[in-house]
């Protein structure tokens, strides 16, 4: 009890006599000594019939009654009287002994069933049998509103419910509030209705002194508590508890780094599994959903699998019995995506989340969020954003990359690898309406020419550590204009053009719809070892029709000229052989109108290609032929040395497996002199394939396997190289007869093929199904 505070004795006392109830519930002989203390102190005749004798005055008692005399004080009923005969008593009710509060059970009402949740649910049951701590047990459950944090917390801590003996408390912070008139909530108010709950009869005022009553108060409990919704780590801070068999659950829409140095373990939780989201939509959908997979799959990915998006989702079906889920998919895919799409009671809900969420980002963040929400990418990286948003600044790739750091503990952008990051599918446009009205059109045109011209320097960049042979001369260095991202050799290179494939076919698109030509036909130019050695056959084709008409509109014959050729390569790939054969022909008039040899060569060997693909074996040489005596009489030796390539695979195709092999053999010396190992390893694989094919086995397996081990790392990584080495290796194990290994190259293959090449997976499979 307090000397210094009156105030707070009641509640001090409450507290001493909790403590000894919860003694005396747990030890039998503690219980039998409290109650015998309380017998021998407790008031006489409390509650019985007391009798006042009615004369004398010797202020004993008496064995019959109280006898007053002197100075005695009453308590209680009394009766003032001249003369009393007889006795008087008095027949008082006995008060009845206060109840004890109930146990608290205050998590919100949530579904009875929880979809696609049993990995999030491991990992909360990994935490909470972690080792114990001296203080409570934290755990921060983070994400995109929408996710399902509380659902999947308030069920976690209902299957826990007997960890937790003395109760579940809830608040909910209105976090999401923050700026708002609503929120987000004090600490000292959560306190106070905490309290209360507990049966506290008085409340200090001081917040202060809430807290040390809390943590006093719950130092031996066995107790839950949720703080929904949290804006930050200050404001949780004081609501933590501090017994070792307590657990603090906190959730939050941002990251709340600072508490792990409170020693929280922090939970992230994404977006349901598709199958899962899927059941979840067909609640609504029904039947529909299972007659339409694939724009229920399509509905799942444009609501990012947030299970209140697909709820939303799944209740438009259900009011609308007649909507077709590839309707529900077009509209989501338009406009303002799902965010601005599907409605509750009349309001778009998701909207409003990220509409909140947004308003809390400090000026910086807020504006990296809607130049993200312009930029025609689904992939970011600091550099980028530091060139869009600031130019050549030097110090801006730093300061950008601080500003994402808002955005991540925000949950509104996901890194996905090393320096590389994501909007949520949901997040990017809610950030792209933010983005189209918020801003003028010099801003926008500002931002997307420096987008465009970050493009084209770190394109520039990858071409020249990947195929540095294959860029024009005379072209002026994009790097004077706009700083690119650093590309540490090959691995890196083609890695950065893999993961932004989208965002170079979003700048070319862009390219061609503002009128920027020049910038349209040289980023496709530039992007070729994306397409040689990825093959994205849809975006080849496209990017070079886009760049054939900018190079045509620039003036640019060399640009039309690469356009042609290298667009008719990503044709013939695609087996549109009689396209290929009219863009190659218009490269060779091209070509021989404005005396180019080495385009002219080009354009004859892509003829030659396209007659060796069709069996016309003695034309497709005349070609070849061709070409090499124009490349070599150029001094064009890695064409050259390409050409004998090509004469080699048709020298094979006729079965001439020595010519083959010779041409081959030259093929691989030249490229090696030139450092070209990307071309001299396919050069190397095809001459182990025709040498195991001539009976020269063991020497053609070993440069098959030297060439797959150079697909498979960063000097020369292709997928589809890799795919035709194991098929070869297939081929080789099961000409001498190992069939299990023939097999294991043939699945092997398979898995990358059928991705890439239908044709030849289907080829493979058949080779699988023979042995």
């Amino acid at each position: 009890m307090s000397a210094t505070d009156p105030a707070q004795a009641p509640a001090d006392r409450w507290l001493l006599a909790r403590a000894l109830d919860r003694l005396a519930a747990e030890e039998t002989g503690v219980e039998q000594a409290l109650t015998g203390w309380i017998r021998r102190h407790a008031p006489s005749d409390t509650g019985a019939t007391g009798t006042v004798g009615a004369t004398g005055a010797t202020g004993a008692i008496s064995s019959t009654g109280n006898v007053m005399s002197g100075g005695s004080v009453v308590h209680g009923p009394s009766v003032q009287a001249r003369d009393i005969r007889g006795g008087i008593h008095f027949h008082t009710r006995a008060e009845a002994p206060r109840s004890r509060p109930p146990v608290p059970r205050q998590l919100p009402a949530v579904t009875n069933r929880l979809l696609g949740r049993d990995g999030d649910r491991r990992a909360l049951d990994e935490i909470w049998a972690g080792p114990s701590a001296p203080a409570s047990r934290i755990m921060v459950v983070t994400g995109l509103a929408g996710v399902g944090k509380t659902t999947l917390v308030s069920h976690w801590l209902r299957e826990h419910t007997s960890s937790f003996p003395d109760g579940h408390l809830y608040a909910d912070l209105a976090g999401h509030a923050a700026g708002t008139e609503n929120g987000p909530s004090s600490p000292g108010a959560v306190l106070e209705a905490f309290l209360v709950s507990l049966g506290v009869p008085s409340v200090p005022a001081d917040t202060a002194q809430r807290i040390a009553l809390w943590r006093s108060l719950t130092a031996e409990l066995r107790i839950a508590v949720l703080l929904d919704n949290a804006f930050s780590a200050a404001q949780v801070r004081p609501l933590l508890l501090g017994a070792p068999a307590a657990l603090t659950v906190v959730t939050s829409r941002n990251s709340l780094s600072g508490l792990r140095a409170d020693g929280a373990s922090v939970h992230r939780l994404d977006g349901l599994p598709a199958e899962s989201a899927v059941e979840l939509l067909a609640v609504g959908g029904g039947a529909r959903v299972a007659r339409e997979p694939t724009a229920a799959h399509e509905v799942v990915r444009l609501c990012g699998g947030l299970p209140l998006a697909v709820g939303l989702a799944s209740a438009q079906l259900a009011v609308r019995p007649y909507r077709s889920v590839s309707a529900l998919a077009d509209s989501l895919a338009h406009g303002q995506g799902a965010a601005g799409a599907l409605y509750a009671d009349g309001e778009a809900v998701l909207r409003t989340a990220l509409d909140l969420s947004y308003r809390s980002l400090p000026g910086r963040g807020a504006e990296l969020y809607r130049l993200m929400g312009v930029l025609p990418t689904d992939r970011y990286d600091p550099f980028m954003l530091a060139a869009a948003l600031r130019g050549r600044s030097p110090d801006a790739a730093q300061l950008t990359d601080m500003t994402m750091q808002t955005l991540m503990e925000a949950n509104l952008l996901d890194e996905t690898g090393p320096g590389t990051y994501r909007l949520h599918d949901v997040v990017r446009p809610h950030a792209r309406r933010l983005g189209q009205d918020g801003e003028g059109h010099e801003w926008h045109d500002r931002v997307l020419r420096r987008y465009v011209d970050w493009c084209l320097a770190t394109t520039a960049a990858a071409e020249r550590i990947l195929v540095p042979s294959h860029r024009l001369p005379g072209q002026e260095d994009p790097e004077a204009v706009i700083t690119p991202t650093p590309l540490n050799g090959p691995g890196e290179a083609l890695a950065w053009l893999d993961t932004q494939r989208n965002g170079i076919m979003g700048a070319i698109r862009h390219c061609a719809r503002a009128g920027w030509h020049t910038s349209c036909w040289r980023l496709a130019d530039s992007a070729w070892p994306l397409f040689q050695r990825l093959r994205p056959t849809d975006l080849w084709i496209e990017a070079h029709r886009l760049g054939l008409e900018a190079a045509r509109l620039s003036g640019s014959g060399p640009g039309e000229g690469r356009m042609l050729t290298s667009g008719a390569i990503g044709l013939r790939n695609a087996g549109r052989y009689e396209e290929a054969a009219s863009w190659y022909r218009r490269a060779l008039e091209m070509a021989e109108a404005d005396g180019d040899t080495r385009q002219e060569a080009q354009a004859i060997s892509g003829l030659g290609h396209l007659h060796l693909l069709t069996g016309r074996l003695d034309e497709a040489q005349e070609y070849f032929e061709h070409a090499l005596r124009l490349r070599e009489s150029g001094g064009h030796r890695r064409g050259a040395a390409l050409t004998r390539r090509r004469l080699g695979e048709t020298a094979r195709a006729k079965g001439d497996l020595a010519s083959a092999a010779r041409y081959l053999r030259q093929a691989e010396a030249e490229l090696g002199a030139l450092e070209e190992t990307y071309e001299q390893t396919r050069v190397r694989a095809l001459l182990g394939h025709v040498l195991e094919q001539a009976g020269a086995g063991a020497e053609g397996v070993a440069l098959l396997e030297e060439a797959l081990a150079v697909f498979r790392s960063d000097r020369a990584r292709s997928e589809d190289w890799e795919g035709r080495c194991l098929e070869w290796l297939g081929v080789a194990a099961g000409s001498r007869g190992d069939t299990s290994a023939a097999e294991r190259h043939y699945r092997a293959a398979h898995v990358l093929l059928r991705r890439l090449d239908p044709e030849a997976a289907q080829r493979v499979a058949g080779r699988l199904r023979q042995l």
